[in-house]
């Protein structure tokens, strides 16, 4: 097992090219299943989730090769419509493989979903969709049964959005009879770039990246060759590792409007941001200003940056106030970032911060991919030494994260340990 070692006091410097989007791919990746085929899929990451995800659709029949950040996938010989246990227990996503497997070949068997250490993201909402398309569902020792002759276009609402569960409705209903619409659907860029290749596929799709989606049946699609969207939530990370550090950098490869919120947000704390086409340039040269955030869904500002924004006010002289909406309980990095010295109060969905206190090395853990990413930031301003276990949490989200670092003026070193 490795731990990160890193040396604070360092700023991070230079220009790096953002990698492709995680959650974007392994949303794309299951989109194989609704027709077969050899897929070519650009700009890919190379994570622990997409190999878990490549491990997964490997066990009912469908071969995967990654080469470089090239993904090469031929769903041609599907024999299985099961998702076992051992596969899905390391990665929610996994459940992404409901809808196609179910819309395809009209039945499936899928383990209810891992992942993440923290709360509980319950599969329902993927449930209701499904059998408002008329699909029969059973929940048997751990797994969904589900089966369709026929899946049926109709109307369904979701009163919160939800990523996961729009994918899989969406993909779902590309081969069902009729039309569906989805209301109140999540718009995350992820949503919207699987919308955009399954219209490649064939399928018909309109209000792609808005809040109602409407999809029209058809009788069969075709593979493609599709791009990964950049990974919206590491340019963020790297933004804020820059600004924490009162440095200044360059990300290339991204897309800023999928980043908007959080550049407005950097910007008020007081980093000068240059946009152009598809890169952001940020330097700081002083302490951040104390600001609050709140977390919502697309266009909000993302979850998956509470961590991170919570290390980066940590060196704000004065109090912010952070309030997750989204996962109400995804605070396990604050009894870590107080090891390091962090004063950050917690009740209930609200992290008070009282910035400006004095930050020292220390040997933390990591609990989640997220939670992962704060230690990194908050570390490289502590006084001396930090060391991080567990970083296994981080290579599902952040590829190369300790060669990128590296790259960028500051000292972050992969080593092997015992411990665990």
């Amino acid at each position: 097992m490795d731990k990160l070692v890193i040396e604070g006091g360092q700023k991070v410097c230079g220009s790096l090219k953002i990698s492709g989007a995680k959650n974007g791919c392994l949303a794309m990746m299951p989109a194989s299943i609704l027709a077969p085929g050899t897929y070519h899929f650009k700009n890919t990451p190379n994570l622990t989730d997409v190999w878990t995800m490549s491990r997964l659709l490997g066990s009912i029949g469908i071969f995967c090769e990654l080469n470089d950040d090239e993904l090469f996938v031929d769903s041609r010989n599907i024999n299985k419509f099961e998702a076992p246990y051992e596969h899905v227990k390391k990665m929610r996503a996994s459940f992404y493989v409901l809808g196609p497997l179910l819309a395809r070949w009209g039945q499936a068997k899928v383990s209810l979903p891992g992942g993440c250490a923290w709360g509980p993201r319950p599969v329902d909402l993927h449930l209701k969709g499904l059998e408002k398309l008329g699909a029969k569902i059973e929940l048997e020792a751990g797994y969904v049964l589900a089966k369709a002759d026929k899946l049926q276009g109709n109307r369904f609402h979701f009163d919160s959005p939800s990523v996961g569960a729009t994918g899989n409705l969406l993909m779902a209903a590309t081969l069902a009879k009729g039309t569906t619409q989805i209301s109140n659907a999540a718009m995350e860029p992820e949503i919207t770039a699987l919308a955009r290749m399954l219209v490649k596929m064939g399928a018909k799709i309109d209000g792609i990246g808005t809040s109602i989606i409407e999809i029209e049946g058809v009788d069969s699609l075709q593979a493609v060759e599709e791009s990964i969207i950049p990974d919206r939530i590491e340019a963020g990370t790297y933004l804020i590792a820059a600004a924490i550090t009162q440095g200044k950098i360059e990300i290339t490869n991204v897309n800023p409007y999928h980043i908007a919120t959080v550049i407005d947000k950097l910007e008020e704390a007081g980093c000068e941001i240059d946009v152009s086409n598809d890169r952001v340039t940020l330097e700081m040269n002083d302490f951040p200003k104390p600001v609050d955030i709140t977390t919502s869904v697309y266009p909000g500002m993302p979850t998956d940056l509470q961590a991170q924004w919570i290390s980066f006010m940590l060196q704000a002289k004065g109090t912010s106030k952070i309030t997750e909406t989204i996962y109400k309980d995804r605070f396990k990095h604050i009894p870590e970032l107080a090891r390091l010295g962090a004063d950050v109060e917690l009740a209930d969905n609200v992290a008070i911060v009282n910035g400006g206190k004095r930050l020292t090395g220390a040997v933390v853990m990591s609990s989640d991919l997220r939670a992962s990413a704060s230690l990194v930031l908050a570390a490289l301003v502590c006084e001396g030494k930090t060391e991080i276990l567990r970083i296994y949490h981080l290579d599902r989200g952040y590829e190369k994260i300790d060669k990128k670092f590296e790259a960028l003026g500051v000292s972050v070193k992969r080593v092997k340990t015992e411990l665990i």
